[in-house]
């Protein structure tokens, strides 16, 4: 399973490697990846509750100097090869065909929420709005902390805890994007510099699972239903693998829970 996961092989060329049958590999790559999923999600991707997102919020603000956000959220297209009699349901705008990875990440580049399955048709806002999280957003049973004030920003009042997204997400009470056009004024320019500088967390997390997990670097030839699980199961040993290297590494312990 591993193999499969750091590699990207074919079930045929593991197979001949540990002389096995193909049909086993494919039985053992969904077998374990449906486990390691269900072993680890609890532990390392809870459902954030509200002292989570303050904690999130926190981080942000430490590292980023991005206040009241709790997460940095977009979508990856997983490439697949296209399944039989899908029409153009996966083919999306790279022309290719994919799965969408739609992921809420911290901080520390650890990720929060997930949702995989999207058809690669899909826009991210797409998939954000067909997602439970963007339900869950939308009719705001997320646990947010209550609007706070920034510091230095007593003027502006209560301001509500918000996730950042590229120009692909639409502007909610609690989503931020940047200012569109070119010919901003200079704090339109400064807040688009500040809100992408926060963004890129879940930029540099899609480039951290990817180097760790060369299965995303190839076309993916398994059935869609597989596919997810081992998305799921990368994602998890991702934020596994952040932790005890936080754990190790940072001086002081980062906020998290589980």
């Amino acid at each position: 399973m591993h193999w499969y996961l750091a590699t990207g092989d074919s079930y045929r060329t593991i197979a001949f490697s540990y002389r096995v049958g193909h049909a086993t590999v494919a039985v053992i790559v969904r077998e374990v990846a449906g486990a390691i999923w269900t072993a680890l999600v609890e532990e390392t991707m809870p459902v954030p509750q509200t002292e989570d997102w303050r904690a999130i919020a926190a981080g942000f603000q430490d590292r980023w100097n991005f206040p009241n956000c709790v997460g940095a959220i977009d979508g990856k297209h997983v490439v697949i090869q296209a399944p039989a009699n899908s029409g153009s349901l996966y083919f999306n705008y790279k022309s290719t065909h994919s799965l969408v990875l739609l992921a809420v990440v911290d901080a520390q580049y650890l990720f929060r929420v997930v949702d995989v399955g999207g058809f690669g048709r899909s826009s991210d806002s797409g998939s954000l709005r067909n997602s439970a999280f963007g339900e869950s957003l939308r009719d705001g049973s997320l646990q947010l902390p209550r609007d706070t004030v920034i510091p230095e920003a007593e003027r502006l009042g209560l301001l509500p805890h918000v996730f950042v997204g590229d120009e692909a997400f639409p502007l909610l009470d609690n989503m931020l994007r940047p200012f569109p056009g070119r010919h901003l004024t200079r704090k339109k320019r400064i807040f688009n510099y500040r809100l992408s500088r926060a963004r890129l967390v879940v930029e540099c997390a899609f480039g951290i699972l990817s180097s760790q997990w060369r299965m995303f670097r190839r076309v993916i030839t398994t059935s869609p239903e597989v596919t997810e699980l081992c998305v799921k199961a990368t994602c998890v040993l991702h934020n596994f693998l952040r932790r005890k290297t936080i754990g190790r590494t940072s001086r002081t312990p980062i906020a998290v829970h589980g």
